[in-house]
């Protein structure tokens, strides 16, 4: 996890002044966006460009390789069809700048990057019809199928062994039990943790590896509206946890941010798995362990959400943005219990198929 100041904080001339300097652009508009651990920023050209300058935490800038590399597999998706973003080079022809400002807490070093715009809204703020979630999930395993077949010298930073938000590290949630200090959810995450060490462990030699995105979430995933008065997918955002992981482990991460913005969020899983089978279909232990993986990135996000708004008061309504829903989607998916929830997901997964 980050330390209290790695999360770079610039200012609007501070902002100015690289933007001109490294890219020698002439911004017209600056608009700061959302953002967890970096710096987001919106910025419009005079000559009608539009472009997101990515300002990365003090603690990542300190891994170039592992940027280079996510430069690499947008730029592979783009190639492929999919609508990610590309760096775009600086005046000298790097696509990043390790820069040395003072945002108030002394001089640190941040990778800066320059990505294009891509148009369209978050996914979390239109209808999510069977439709579009069947779409996610189509993209979501068309996306690590590409990914899968990546070739770079830089590979194997993506192996990131104590990475926090990997699925694979579930186990490491242990030490941040003591923030819950006796909060009810405490016990549901205990057990989900002990749920996965006993039938998500045991299984994961049958999981089929790939690379992960590893956060195909409801603010990284943007739509526009299409022909049909409904929304396509125009933008995928955040490559940041990027991990070597397995194919299972993107299905339910898309499947549990998309439960955080449905109504009725157990309904969500069948058709975002029915998208998800008809590009990679499961074998039998990825479907057995879906639900308890579902479980634990909600646990995941729970937990690590309330240690960054320890970390970052000031920025806790971005950060609390999923666990606020997912308290009480966690506790109705987890008291549903793992039959009910599995019996629901792939009878409405194959319903949705058969119509297809």
């Amino acid at each position: 996890m980050l330390s209290k100041h790695a999360k770079p904080n610039l200012s609007q001339s501070q902002v100015v002044e690289i933007v001109k300097r490294v890219f020698r652009l002439t911004p017209s508009e600056i608009r700061f966006l959302p953002s967890y651990d970096d710096q987001n920023v919106y910025v419009a050209d005079i000559k009608g460009g539009e472009y997101v300058l990515k300002i990365l935490n003090s603690e990542d800038s300190k891994n170039s390789a592992l940027i280079e590399m996510q430069n690499y597999a947008m730029t592979v998706l783009h190639q492929h069809g999919l609508p990610a973003q590309k760096a775009l080079p600086t005046a000298s022809g790097q696509l990043m700048s390790l820069e040395e400002v003072d945002c108030g807490y002394g001089c640190q070093k941040y990778l800066v990057r320059l990505l294009t715009y891509l148009p369209g809204i978050p996914i979390s703020k239109v209808p999510l019809t069977p439709q579009l979630l069947y779409e996610t999930g189509k993209t979501a395993a068309r996306m690590d199928k590409i990914l899968q077949e990546v070739e770079h010298p830089h590979l194997g930073v993506l192996q990131r062994e104590n990475f926090i938000w990997s699925l694979s590290n579930v186990p490491l949630l242990e030490g941040y039990i003591n923030l819950f200090d006796g909060d009810p959810l405490e016990e549901a995450v205990k057990s989900v943790i002990h749920q996965y060490k006993t039938s998500v462990v045991p299984n994961r030699s049958n999981f089929r590896k790939c690379i992960n995105h590893g956060d195909f979430n409801d603010l990284n995933v943007l739509v526009q509206p299409d022909e049909s008065d409904g929304h396509r997918i125009s933008g995928i955002l955040d490559f940041g946890d990027m991990n070597s992981g397995y194919y299972i482990h993107e299905l339910a991460i898309a499947i549990m941010y998309m439960m955080t913005e449905h109504p009725k969020p157990i309904e969500v899983g069948g058709p975002v798995l029915a998208g998800w089978e008809s590009v990679l279909p499961l074998n039998e232990a990825e479907k057995d362990c879906l639900y308890v993986l579902v479980l634990s990135r909600f646990c995941q996000s729970l937990v690590l959400a309330r240690h960054s708004v320890i970390l970052h008061p000031e920025n806790a309504e971005y950060l609390m943005i999923t666990s606020r829903k997912g308290v009480h989607i966690l506790h109705q998916i987890w008291e549903l219990g793992k039959e009910q929830v599995e019996k629901v997901w792939f009878q409405s997964a194959a319903q949705f198929s058969d119509r297809k």
